[in-house]
């Protein structure tokens, strides 16, 4: 590769130790790398702030306050209950539910938000709990599948999944039952058609659709909705 200058050398490392000449410009490489070597450190103070406060000096930008990148502190409204936990901003709702609260009904499954398994209600709209960061859920009402019912006393839509055998290994059904709760309480009489589409957004590797169908709709109140879900 030609040089921009006939007086530039092309290397192909920096040899700090005999890189002493100050060039025209007055910076010399040993002071350029002695400046590089200044921004890391900076950038490692900033990462260990003290947790809950922004870095000094970058407490606001444009007027907005900044959080992090440490600890700060959260309330969140879950199954009616307030919890106050500290987490980065960085951390999703998912994640504080799992391995903060241990409310671990909603799986963590692909962790891209496409399969649904960790579905939750954020005021009342099914949301995949891996997309949404925790911070943003502060001072929302959040209903997880732990809030439907216990095993003596089962939610209608999770008693329909045990009869309709409507589940094979699990880990989406909780996600199943929390997006089919939002959707009939949108629709509570859908057809087939619109069930499908409703449900869409839910994946079943073990691909047990059809009962899935058979527990949703039979809930429904619609009769002939009951029907297409055998037909």
């Amino acid at each position: 590769m030609t040089p921009d200058r006939p007086d530039d050398e092309a290397t192909s490392h920096v040899d700090i130790e005999s890189a002493e000449e100050e060039p025209a410009s007055g910076l010399s490489r040993r002071t350029f790398l002695r400046g590089g070597a200044a921004v890391g450190a900076l950038g490692t103070a900033l990462l260990n702030a003290e947790p809950g406060r922004s870095p000094e000096g970058v407490r606001q930008e444009n007027g907005v306050e900044i959080l992090g990148p440490g600890l700060v502190t959260i309330h969140l409204l879950i199954n009616g209950q307030s919890h106050e936990l500290q987490v980065e901003p960085r951390v999703t709702l998912l994640d504080a539910l799992r391995d903060q609260l241990q409310i671990t009904g909603a799986k963590r499954v692909c962790d891209r938000g496409t399969c649904g398994a960790c579905t939750i209600h954020l005021a009342g709209r099914s949301v995949y709990s891996c997309s949404v960061l925790a911070v943003e859920a502060e001072g929302v009402a959040i209903t997880t599948i732990e809030s439907l019912g216990t095993p003596d006393h089962m939610h209608p839509l999770q008693a329909a999944f045990v009869e309709e055998d409507a589940q094979q290994c699990g880990f989406c059904t909780p996600g199943m039952v929390m997006a089919a709760k939002a959707f009939l309480d949108r629709n509570p009489t859908p057809t087939l058609a619109q069930l499908e589409h409703g449900m869409a957004g839910n994946f079943c590797r073990c691909g047990t659709y059809a009962g899935i169908r058979r527990a949703v709709l039979s809930v429904a109140a619609k009769p002939q909705a009951k029907k297409d879900s055998h037909g």
